[in-house]
């Protein structure tokens, strides 16, 4: 009796792995073609920006926002770490 309900699970075991194997096969595949229309269509919608670089730069404004974004994320980022550092180690 158990070699025959072994048999059977093992059967359904090789099946489910089958559909497993096709269904990431097929998945692989479809990606790649997303991947491939995702590109076409971005390099489609900003023609300029293909021929041109420059129209990728930021402007004085937009640096000034980023170089002040940047200064507080690094001041953030050393405040978070010399609280950790003090909780860790428990200086007085």
């Amino acid at each position: 009796m158990w070699g025959e309900q072994f048999t059977n699970m093992l059967y359904l075991v090789v099946m489910a792995s089958l559909c497993r194997l096709s269904w990431e096969l097929s998945r692989q595949r479809s990606s790649v073609v997303e991947q491939g229309a995702h590109k076409a269509s971005v390099m489609g919608s900003n023609p300029s920006a293909a021929i041109n670089p420059r129209a990728m730069e930021l402007t004085p404004l937009q640096k000034e926002w980023a170089e002040k974004a940047v200064k507080r994320y690094a001041e953030a980022q050393e405040k978070k770490w010399r609280r950790w550092n003090d909780a860790m180690f428990e200086r007085k």
